[in-house]
């Protein structure tokens, strides 16, 4: 975009929008254009213009690359915390990364074999699931948690934005009654509308498969056009973000042999629907 073009930041609007209004300031001071800025980091100038709108989060090795050529003295490393807080409303610490980076992913694979991920959760069953991990919070501790767990699957509404999302669902998650028979046919009809939709890639992995490659733990592997891949795995109360090159291409290989043991889409949906359908039925599908 030229520069008498380009849209002002409004600092005002948010933490991040003000550190990116801030971080386009000293740029322009040291008369630094996006590319030059981001020589010798690991980041593209795509990802630098997203910062400075207030679009995406500064990661931490970027902000001390930033520091060191703009000379500010440590200030935008020391800034990164302030963002990743006013980001973060709702969800646990260790999650912060993913939460910025799948707005930002070219692909997102997915497995999560004891409940439907966050993404495709309607909101009875992000409610249940939220409450079922944390019993003694507060109705409304419980309903911000629920809210943010929402707005993320916001990501799937926007054409533009929408990463090619695949996820491989256990059996056992079509047959287990987490809520009432009509709250269990709603959610597995939002994965169904999903597909319909081709917002998302599912197949599901019968429980006839025997041993799998990821017969422990969860994981979400992504990819983006700016940045390396990075893969996310979570237990109860705490999650893990891995970058190494090495082990991101261990999982991705694992991944593939996980689809290669799923049913085809196809199956995979007629599967989703009958189990929808018996819990419409009030049958319990197990």
């Amino acid at each position: 975009m030229a520069r008498g073009q380009r849209k002002d930041i409004d600092g005002s609007e948010s933490v991040p929008c003000f550190y990116g209004k801030e971080l386009r300031f000293q740029r322009e001071r040291s008369v630094l254009t996006l590319e030059q800025l981001v020589e010798g980091s690991f980041y593209g100038a795509t990802y630098l213009s997203e910062i400075e709108r207030g679009q995406r989060r500064m990661p931490v090795d970027l902000a001390r690359h930033v520091d060191r050529v703009l000379k500010t003295d440590g200030y935008f490393e020391r800034c990164c915390e302030d963002v990743r807080r006013a980001r973060r409303q709702g969800h646990a610490e260790y999650f912060e990364r993913i939460l910025e980076a799948e707005k930002h992913a070219l692909t997102i694979d997915e497995w999560c074999p004891t409940v439907f991920p966050g993404l495709l959760q309607t909101r009875e069953y992000a409610w249940a699931v939220v409450r079922a991990t944390h019993p003694l919070e507060t109705d409304e501790e419980t309903q911000a948690k629920v809210e943010a767990r929402l707005e993320r699957s916001r990501l799937f509404e926007d054409d533009h934005k929408t990463p090619q999302y695949w996820v491989v669902l256990h059996e056992s998650l079509l047959r287990q009654p987490v809520l009432r028979p009509e709250g269990m046919a709603e959610q597995l009809g939002r994965v169904v509308d999903l597909v319909r939709r081709r917002r998302v890639f599912t197949q599901v992995l019968p429980r006839s498969a025997g041993a799998h490659p990821f017969m422990f733990g969860t994981a979400m592997v992504m990819t983006f056009a700016d940045a390396p891949p990075l893969v996310y795995t979570e237990s109860l109360h705490t999650g893990h973000t891995i970058d190494d090159a090495a082990l991101v291409a261990a999982y991705r290989r694992s991944y593939d042999l996980l689809r290669a043991a799923a049913l085809p889409p196809e199956a995979s949906l007629a599967m989703i629907e009958s189990a929808a359908e018996e819990f419409r039925n009030a049958k319990h599908p197990g």
